[in-house]
């Protein structure tokens, strides 16, 4: 990609409201613009970053056998009555329709019962796992922190369809795992705890998955003993840590970046969804809930990764893998940046190319502030002697490297 077609300009001054550093950066940084509050549009930078994460996300989501769908955002009121969800789920936007009333996409156990119970007779239909990726809407009284929590937002839902409760509790050991794998890969593996949450209407606890920042809205205490995490509202009922009854913990503040939950018949029982048993009797599905925001996550990964230049990128999400900068104008300097990029992407690597008439400091500043993994730097001075600059950008080490190894 040539940098002098790339959608980007650097923004110097950014809207007041922004406090968040996931925002500040994204939004100087050309990977998002904002809208209105809680509402960002994604730009080419951002979309990239953002469809990796999903990607990612679908490689893992397939692997433990989710079927991916996608279903409609705008939903009917008739499907929210049915579940009484309607008058009591306060964050939902409504919609007056000529005909009808809606509500614009919250979450969608509401729409994957219904679309479940098309496909599921007997016991010989199950298990079963439905996902999607989509955007999903929030009238969030107040939104805030960025992409971190808006009223417009990317969510994977995963739904899955069990004949028993043992049958439901092996599945989410499998998405818990797969999540703990999707962490692993873009780069949060390290810093995100599964952590003890309140069951919900089936079962004692669910469980959510906490990034440990300075930046978090919530907050989870870390068990001393054996370093399980459990959120507030579980240590305010229980006081000790569900695994091992100890009470000494380390409290640290963290991002939610996931969340997975044992429906039970809830939404089975609303819909009337059953399946024929082996011993022909009729009985409700059991059903789990897994969530996880790819928007967020992104989010989450710009405030753990970043330093005072802008954001480090790990390199499984990163829009380039490579940055190619050029310093001074001159004929040769140009023709072997133009030889390193083409070499690179006949590799089949990623490689944004800074080929812009700007000075040499504007060129190395946006390469910070962008975040490429590794950065080429060809300049006439180090060319003399065949070599370019070559800079790592997770530790801001630069060495001198043999053009040969590009080229």
């Amino acid at each position: 990609m040539l940098f002098s077609k790339l959608l980007y300009k650097t923004q110097k001054n950014l809207p007041a409201d922004e406090v968040s550093l996931n925002a500040k950066l994204l939004l100087q940084s050309c990977y998002i613009r904002k809208e209105a509050a809680g509402i960002y549009s994604f730009l080419p930078l951002g979309l990239k970053v953002l469809n990796k994460i999903e990607n990612i996300i679908r490689e893992e989501m397939d692997a433990i056998g989710g079927q991916e769908v996608l279903m409609n955002g705008l939903t009917p009121k008739q499907n929210w009555v049915q579940t009484d969800r309607w008058d009591t789920f306060d964050a939902l936007f409504k919609l007056e329709g000529k005909v009808s009333e809606y509500a614009l996409g919250a979450t969608h156990e509401e729409m994957v019962t219904p679309l479940a119970k098309q496909f599921i007779n007997s016991y010989k239909d199950l298990p079963l796992a439905i996902y999607q990726i989509q955007t999903k809407f929030r009238n969030e009284e107040r939104a805030k922190s960025g992409i971190l929590r808006g009223r417009e937002f990317r969510m994977k839902d995963l739904y899955s369809f069990h004949t028993t409760e043992e049958d439901l509790i092996t599945y989410y050991e499998k998405v818990k795992q797969a999540y703990i794998r999707i962490y692993d890969r873009i780069g949060l593996g390290e810093f995100t705890y599964p952590t003890y949450a309140a069951g919900g209407a089936f079962s004692k606890y669910s469980e959510e998955f906490q990034t440990v920042t300075d930046a978090g809205e919530d907050e989870i205490s870390i068990c001393e003993a054996c370093h399980c995490a459990i959120n507030k509202e579980i240590i305010e009922e229980q006081k000790t840590c569900p695994e091992c009854n100890n009470s000494n913990f380390i409290v640290k503040k963290a991002i939610e970046v996931g969340n997975i939950f044992k429906l039970g018949t809830k939404f089975s029982s609303a819909f009337d969804l059953n399946f024929v048993d082996q011993d022909n009797t009729k009985k409700l599905v059991i059903m789990g809930c897994y969530g996880m925001g790819p928007s967020r996550v992104l989010g989450a990964v710009v405030e753990i990764s970043h330093d005072d230049n802008g954001i480090i990128w790990p390199e499984s999400i990163a829009p380039f893998e490579y940055e190619i900068v050029v310093l001074g104008n001159s004929e040769e300097t140009i023709k072997k940046a133009n030889e390193i990029y083409k070499n690179l992407e006949n590799k089949g690597l990623e490689v944004l190319f800074d080929d812009r008439n700007e000075s040499a400091g504007t060129k190395l500043k946006d390469a910070d502030l962008i975040g490429c993994p590794k950065i080429i730097i060809v300049g006439e001075r180090n060319l003399v002697e065949n070599k370019i600059e070559f800079k790592t950008r997770k530790d801001n080490k630069t060495e001198l490297k043999d053009i040969s190894e590009f080229i």
